[in-house]
Formats: structure tokens, C-alpha cells, sequence
């Protein structure tokens, strides 16, 4: 078996704030990351090549043999098919970006180290609309992505049973994992599929349209409105209205607030009745920050909402304006609309923001990290703190 390792693409720095703490091949998007996707296809275990800052958190396995693949590319039957026959030697590429390639040991290492590649035997190949490559992208996949998900997850498997209190719509298109708790809530799945993962739990009056993934341990609190697509990752507690959103693990928007055509990192926290604008008074497109630009770009998009990077945080009644951008482990508080880009480690809100200091900000990632029983690694720290030194952050 060939070693599988996904490579960071050229769309990285479009996919900040979320690639400044993970491998582009991270990402939640549908039920998995991109990385379970291919884990899951393959069969077996896979490893990163990322950035040098992250590499001791996430590092390369080389072998004798490898597949190296676009931490971008969401796979399907034919993708998976296209990159596992691939032989030594042979290449994908799409529009002139490298997509997968097959290397001995030798090669692979030069590739891993500079980025290198030998002579290759080039296969051309459309797939433009399964590269990752922009932000928004996220929620606006986030549909078939989950479906997709769904089909390889729960294939020749059978759900756990759902409680006749319940009030479900197309009860064949959910699934539920062991553990999975739910009583007087209302499901329905004629327009999208619904997962509920492991030990994860729907309180009394909530009300969930798919297509829809709540992942382990997770909660969806008492009178909570979901709209699909919306993803919930691991351990996180989720309230009031969410629409086409990803949050991916461990982050809380426990209370009342909308959360709409947004994505959130982890270890993130939404104070109460904090709220998103996901469409300008105009109706026109929305504008978003591009760390790769250093600019504002047009996204293409009328509906599109708040980006938060891990660690970030708001205060009670905080207000996002249409395309807000928040990167790492920032705080941010206090009445108006802050500005529409919020670098990591900013601390205030639209009156203005400070520094917030590295040892200040890691204090309180530790503090929240051991509330869930989850320490904060020295590698997380090292990660961190290199971003808090970074000029464009």
C-alpha cells in the first residue's frame, strides 16, 4: 500500500484565517474533513505536507511508495478511482495545478523537501469544481458534500432507532450513531440528509431541516432552529438559528443569535444574542478580506457571512457586518459593528482593537482547552505563538 499524504495547494493562503492552524486537507466540509474523505476511501491512515510551522504537529511519512494528493481536492467514486491507479511516475494535473502524483521514495522526498518533480508522465484532467480554493466555498459545498459523506458513512450499515416522540419527514434519509439522543424534536429530511454522530444530542423543540451533520458528542440545545446545509463538528453546543454553516469542533453558540452562510474554527465561542450579516441592504455581491491579496475581493456571492478563524471569540449581543473576516484567537466585545477584517490576536471591538498578547491568549486557551479534558500541546503553542509573530496575520 502506498503512502498517501496530502499536499497544501496553491489555494492555501485563499483558505486563511482556517489554514493559519491546520493543513489545507483539515477542513470540515460536508460530514469529514477533507482528510477522513480520502481515509476513508483509501482505507488507511494518511499524513500532511504543510507548512514548515506546522509540521510538528502535522508531519510527512514518506515511503517506498506515494500517492501524493491536493489537500484541495474533494474526492468522489471517479476521483478516488483517477488518483489510486495512478503508477510511479505518472501526474494529474488541472488547468496546470499539480492535482496528484505518484512517486518513489527518492522523488518523493525532493518533492516533500522543495517541491521539486521529475520528468512525469502528465494526465489532464476538468475538476476545477472539486478544488477547494476560496473560504465561502465551504458553506456553499456544504450540501453535496454532506450528501456525498452520508452515502459513504452509513452505506450497508443500519441506524440507530428514533424515538416516536419525534415528528419526522423522510425518516430514510437520517441516520443516527450509536449514542445518538433525541426526543420531541422535529426532523425533516425530504430535501437533505441528516446525521447525527456518536453520543451527540437534539434537545426537546428543536426543529432541524437537512441536509444536516452533528458530530460526536455534540449538542443542539431546546428550541434551536437549523436550516441545511449545516454542519456542526465534534463537541460543540449549538442555540438558537443557524443556516448553511460549518462550525468545525469544539466551539459553542449556545444561546440565542443568528449564524448564517458563515464558518467558524474551533475552540471559537459566540456570546448570546450574537448576530451575522449574510446580505447587504443593496442585495449586492459581497465584498470579503483576502489574505492572499492583502485586499478586499469581491466573493461573487449575495449571501455570505462570518469567517473566524480558531480561538476567536465575541462577547454578548456582538454584531458581524455582511463578509466579516475574524482570524486566530481574538476577542472581540462591546456595542456596533466592528470593521469588516479583524486580524488575529485583536482585542476590542468598533471603537478599536489592541494587541492581545501571546501570553494573555494562550492562558486562555489552555483554560478552555481543559474544560473539555484537552490539553494545549507545546506544539499547539509553538503554532500559535508563530502566527501571533506573522506581519500579515
Amino acid at each position: 500500500m502506498a503512502s498517501i499524504v496530502l499536499f497544501d495547494s496553491t489555494a492555501r493562503k485563499n483558505l486563511l484565517p482556517f489554514t493559519f492552524t491546520r493543513p489545507v486537507s483539515e477542513i470540515r466540509i460536508g460530514i469529514l474533513t477533507i482528510r477522513e474523505k480520502w481515509e476513508k476511501r483509501f482505507s488507511a491512515k494518511t499524513s500532511a505536507l504543510t507548512q514548515d510551522y506546522l509540521s510538528e504537529k502535522f508531519p510527512t511519512e514518506i515511503a517506498s511508495d506515494n500517492i501524493f494528493i491536493s489537500g484541495s481536492l474533494i474526492p468522489d467514486d471517479e476521483i478516488f478511482k483517477s488518483v489510486s491507479s495512478l503508477k510511479k511516475g505518472e501526474a494529474i494535473f488541472s488547468d496546470d495545478e499539480l492535482i496528484a502524483v505518484r512517486l518513489d521514495e527518492t522523488d518523493g522526498r525532493n518533492f516533500s523537501s522543495n517541491g521539486k518533480l521529475p520528468s512525469l508522465n502528465k494526465k489532464n484532467s476538468s475538476l476545477n469544481n472539486r478544488l477547494l480554493t476560496q473560504k465561502w466555498q465551504i458553506f456553499k459545498w456544504n450540501d453535496w458534500t454532506i450528501a456525498e459523506d452520508f452515502k459513504l458513512i452509513t452505506a450497508g450499515r443500519k441506524s440507530q432507532t428514533i424515538s416516536s416522540t419525534n415528528q419526522i419527514i423522510g425518516v430514510e434519509n437520517i441516520f443516527l450513531e450509536e449514542g445518538a439522543r433525541m426526543e420531541f424534536a422535529t426532523l425533516n429530511a425530504s430535501k437533505g440528509v441528516i446525521y447525527l454522530g456518536k453520543n451527540s444530542e437534539v434537545m426537546e423543540g428543536a426543529t432541524i431541516r437537512g441536509a444536516f451533520s452533528l458530530g460526536d458528542y455534540s449538542e443542539i440545545k431546546m428550541q434551536a432552529k437549523i436550516y441545511g446545509a449545516t454542519t456542526i463538528g465534534a463537541h460543540c453546543k449549538i442555540g438558537g438559528e443557524v443556516t448553511n454553516s460549518v462550525v468545525f469542533g469544539f466551539s459553542n453558540k449556545a444561546h440565542e443569535g443568528y449564524l448564517g452562510n458563515s464558518v467558524i474554527g474551533e475552540w471559537c465561542n459566540l456570546g448570546a444574542d450574537t448576530n451575522n450579516s449574510n446580505l447587504k441592504n443593496d442585495y449586492s455581491m459581497v465584498k470579503q478580506w483576502n489574505y492572499a491579496s492583502q485586499s478586499f475581493e469581491n466573493t461573487g456571492e449575495q449571501f455570505c457571512g462570518l469567517m473566524m478563524g480558531d480561538h476567536s471569540k465575541c462577547g454578548i449581543n456582538t454584531m458581524f457586518n455582511t463578509g466579516t473576516v475574524v482570524g486566530v484567537s481574538s476577542n472581540i466585545f462591546g456595542d456596533g459593528f466592528p470593521r469588516q477584517f479583524i486580524p488575529s490576536f485583536s482585542w476590542g471591538g468598533a471603537n478599536g482593537f489592541t494587541d492581545y498578547s501571546i501570553a494573555k491568549s494562550l492562558k486562555v486557551a489552555q483554560l478552555v482547552m481543559e474544560r473539555r479534558k484537552i490539553e494545549l500541546t507545546e506544539e499547539e503553542k509553538k503554532i500559535l505563538t508563530h502566527i501571533y509573530n506573522l506581519k500579515d496575520r
